[in-house]
């Protein structure tokens, strides 16, 4: 019964930014708002991890930090290159999946290397 009292909450609030004059910009507000909150989320459990590994990130090899901060980076380039791509169509959804599918492989290849001895 919770489940059914929980979507028929979220089936409304749908249904009034929907019905309500005015609800695709407050649409717009309110998926804007999430998508700054999911990414200051990401940011700051980056911010925490960075700062608990700090020593084991700088004692890795040039090379295997390159490619930590270089998948870094191409996830940035490639969250901020969403609405670009996905405007492209099909290919351009599955080269975002392609560049995120990289940029995931690089940094568990980062972790792999810093686990071996």
């Amino acid at each position: 019964m919770v489940f059914l009292r929980n979507l028929a909450i979220v089936a409304l609030i749908a249904l009034v930014i929907v019905v309500l004059p005015g609800g695709d910009g407050g649409l717009d507000v309110l998926l804007t708002a999430l998508s700054l909150a999911f990414f200051v989320a990401i940011a700051l459990v980056g911010a925490r991890l960075w700062r608990e590994y700090r020593w084991n990130i700088e004692t890795l090899p040039d090379r295997t930090r390159l490619v930590l901060y270089g998948s870094v980076g191409l996830a940035f380039l490639t969250f901020t290159a969403t609405e670009r791509l996905f405007d492209a169509g099909g290919l351009g959804v599955l080269v975002w999946l392609a560049l995120l599918g990289l940029c995931s492989f690089g940094v568990f290849w980062v972790v792999n290397q810093a686990r071996q001895y």
